[in-house]
């Protein structure tokens, strides 16, 4: 396998991207996934000290909410680390993971409208938990890709004209195709084929060794930084591999 992979990005953001890798294998597409879900680890809650609870939730529902609430996860922190987080609020209200205080600035919700409790009058939740750094495969809550797939990338060509008894009905494509080089998303005309090509007779094929992925960060780490982190983890791997190899 060429090691002289090319990126094309078609839709590029911190928490969604859609791009095109080139030169791979469908293995290491594959790799890239199950990296991106169980071997970039990321900061949750695991464990909360409840000073008050006088809500009408139980202790346990409102720790389970919390190791849910996605954390920003720096780059210099090591697996095991451990971050302090602190909530003091009353009722009437809710609260929201904005409101929750981090021990660190680099940590914080990464969506600060998650709502954790509603509190009526009287009411009042205080507490103290504890974020650690694990990776997906331990638990999904550490899963930084919530939405990770990929598929071929399928080029278009015009092989001729319909004929005039043709049949009419819709050639539905949903993706990415690549037409005379052009990067085209099915979206720009409706998934029709039939709609970009009027009148045309067309066949679809996979290009070799050229794969559309399709990644949506929890908002833990930007996209670009989870697929870098991930592709990492593959290499550190084979590397360990070599070297027992080689023993």
């Amino acid at each position: 396998m060429s090691t002289d992979f090319d990126v094309e990005f078609i839709e590029r953001g911190d928490r969604e991207s859609l791009f095109v890798v080139r030169n791979i294998t469908p293995a290491f597409a594959n790799g890239i996934r199950r990296a991106i879900l169980a071997d970039v680890p990321t900061l949750s809650i695991e464990d909360v000290r409840f000073v008050e609870n006088s809500s009408v939730m139980f202790d346990e529902q409102i720790a389970l909410r919390l190791g849910l609430v996605p954390l920003t996860t720096p780059d210099d922190f090591a697996v095991g680390d451990t971050v302090t987080l602190a909530l003091d609020v009353e009722g009437p209200g809710t609260a929201y993971s904005g409101d929750l205080v981090s021990s660190d600035p680099d940590v914080e919700a990464a969506d600060k409208n998650v709502p954790i409790i509603e509190l009526k009058d009287d009411q009042r939740l205080e507490f103290e938990a504890d974020a650690v750094l694990a990776h997906g495969r331990d638990h999904a809550k550490h899963q930084g890709g919530v939405a990770v797939g990929y598929r071929h990338l399928q080029q278009v060509d015009v092989v001729g004209d319909r004929g005039e008894y043709a049949d009419d009905e819709p050639e539905m494509i949903r993706g990415v195709v690549e037409d005379d080089g052009e990067l085209v998303r099915t979206e720009e005309f409706d998934n029709d084929l039939t709609e970009r090509y009027p009148e045309q007779e067309v066949e679809i094929s996979d290009v070799p060794g050229a794969f559309v992925f399709h990644v949506e960060s929890d908002g833990s780490m930007p996209v670009s930084e989870l697929v870098l982190r991930a592709v990492d983890t593959l290499v550190d791997r084979a590397d360990e591999l070599e070297q027992a190899v080689q023993l």
